[in-house]
Formats: structure tokens, sequence, C-alpha cells
């Protein structure tokens, strides 16, 4: 999956017309981005909201983290894309989708894989899901600008006349 998801990274470049700088923010969003889905897993199990089979090995986490990096990256550049045409009402409209989509995503994965993952019943997790998604899609675009710069700086960006 780690593959498949550098691939998109390659293909969301193309296609967003990326510089090598927005591309290294979207990496760098990512790298972030990787970092609080392992702590985001670890809080919602010690809360209890769910629990995940992770095995806790160097070589395992360093997988699971790049994988997630990875696949977090080309999120950034179609929110940086999304940001550069409609500001910040399209960026909080990203952050709005991203909660909405991951709850369902990650419960027909815990429903197709249960050994692998778990959630409680109730609402308190489905809630934790949508504000992990969410949080991780703003705090990763955040580091993005931080290091590429804001989204209506670009060379492509529309001027007001």
């Amino acid at each position: 999956m780690t593959c498949a998801y550098a691939i998109a990274l390659v293909a969301a470049a193309y296609m967003t017309r990326a510089t090598s700088r927005r591309v290294v923010g979207a990496v760098a969003g990512g790298a972030v981005a990787g970092w609080l889905m392992l702590g985001a897993i670890t809080l919602g199990m010690a809360l209890g909201w769910w629990r995940v089979s992770l095995s806790s090995t160097p070589g395992f986490l360093a997988l699971f983290y790049a994988g997630a990096a990875i696949s977090w990256s080309p999120a950034y550049l179609v929110t940086w894309r999304v940001a550069r045409r409609f500001g910040g009402r399209g960026l909080a409209a990203c952050l709005l989708v991203a909660g909405v989509i991951g709850p369902p995503r990650d419960y027909l994965f815990a429903a197709k894989y249960p050994r692998w993952m778990v959630f409680a019943p109730g609402a308190g997790p489905v809630l934790a899901v949508a504000a992990t998604y969410a949080g991780i899609l703003a705090v990763g675009h955040g580091v993005m600008r931080l290091v590429a710069g804001p989204a209506r700086e670009d060379p492509l960006a529309r001027r007001n006349a």
C-alpha cells in the first residue's frame, strides 16, 4: 500500500502542477501526519475508543509511520490547490469532508478486518475519528504552508485585477 500511495503522490504532484518546493512541503506535512496518526491510535487505545493490533517492533512501527506519512502527502497537494482557488472557505470544506468521510472509512475497514481494528460502541469513537481526520489534515496543511508558503503566493494563483 505504501508503494501505491507513493504513486498517488507522484500523480497528485503532476496533476496539481506542484513545484518541487510544494511537494517537499506536502511530504513534510505527511511526516508530521505520520506521527499524529501514531499518537491518535495510541490515545484512542488508552481511552478505550478503539483497539488496533499494532506490533511494537521498531521495524513495523517504522513501516507504519512511512505508510501513514506517504498516504497523507497527496491530500496536502489537493488542499493546497483548493486553498489557492477558494481560500479559507475551500480549506474549511476540505476539513469538513475529511471529518465526514473518515469514520465510515475506518468503520468499514474494521468490519472487513476485525482482528486488526475494533471500535467501542457509542458516538465517542465516531467523533474521535472525525476529529482525528480533520485535525491531521489541518495540521499537515499548516506544515506544508510553513515549508512552501501560502497558496495565494504561488505563480499559478489567480490575481485580483
